[in-house]
């Protein structure tokens, strides 16, 4: 299924899996980009509660700059994987195609590997995957639709699942209570649920997944409070109801994911994609013009 994206993304279509035909492994969620015309970007990306993969499909063509990622003064081109917490973050460059894969983080610890290097940042595929990086690129390139390059996606991550020892069960559940409660849980009462000291469930945690318990729950709580801003919804509003102290509390936070304001990140282009790439996982939906 297709459809035009707004605004911003005038130039671009947006693929996602049909309803009937749900491809997606437990924990993998996929959107297709395709660039209509030439044209370039440069945008902020905004922080999400999973581990991005970002594979370049477009054909390179001589004189034209493909898709780069600038994070903490680093830049990367091609086909990446965004840790979690990557902190202010750009895109740019001729998008042509691109196929987008979130991994929630319990599943990219054994499709991904190396999560505690990836977290806070941008590495190319071809790092982590080596030879496997270009194969995979090379069958998807090859395929003659979104829907068998979702197809191809998830033979491909599918196959990856089996080759690491998946996270601790406990590790799991603490993952996701934190997103099922939007960041709101303690890690005092994580640890409770799970039978394990406070101490060893973060550091297990960190281990496996790349980051605290506390430094995630940070991470959803923010995520909850970026679409409430994206929605339309008062900063007040929206750091109230996401669970924080005040207004300025959640400026900070803002700051610390994106190095943005919370003005700038209700009229991100990035978040303008997700009811479109995402519709199954955002709730919240924008009000409508009269």
């Amino acid at each position: 299924m297709s459809t035009r994206l707004p605004s911003v993304w005038a130039s671009m279509e947006v693929a996602v899996p049909r309803p009937s035909r749900r491809l997606e492994l437990p924990g993998l969620r996929m959107a297709g980009f395709r660039q209509r015309g030439p044209a370039h970007m440069d945008i902020a990306m905004v922080a999400h509660p999973s581990v991005t993969l970002l594979i370049d499909l477009s054909e390179e063509e001589e004189g034209e700059e493909g898709l780069f990622y600038d994070a903490r003064g680093r830049r990367e081109r091609g086909s990446v994987v965004i840790g979690l917490h990557p902190g202010d973050i750009r895109t740019g460059g001729r998008v042509g195609e691109c196929l987008q894969i979130r991994l929630e983080p319990v599943v990219a610890a054994a499709v991904v590997g190396g999560s505690t290097d990836l977290s806070g940042m941008v590495l190319s595929l071809e790092d982590l995957w080596g030879q496997d990086a270009g194969r995979a690129e090379a069958r998807l390139r090859a395929a003659a639709s979104w829907d068998e390059r979702f197809a191809i996606a998830v033979d491909i991550l599918g196959r990856r699942l089996g080759t690491r020892r998946p996270v601790d069960p406990e590790v799991a559940h603490a993952w996701r209570r934190t997103l099922a409660d939007r960041g709101r849980v303690r890690v005092d009462r994580l640890a409770d649920e799970v039978g394990w000291s406070r101490k060893r469930l973060s550091a297990r945690f960190r281990s496996q997944l790349g980051i605290t318990p506390k430094r995630a729950a940070r991470l959803v709580r923010f995520d909850h409070a970026a679409h409430l801003l994206a929605a339309g919804r008062p900063a007040a509003d929206a750091a109230a109801e996401s669970g924080y102290v005040d207004q300025s509390h959640l400026h900070r936070e803002v700051a610390a994911f994106t190095g943005l304001t919370p003005t700038a990140v209700a009229a991100a282009p990035w978040l303008a994609i997700d009811d479109l790439a995402w519709p199954a996982s955002q709730p919240i939906r924008r009000p409508v013009a009269a």
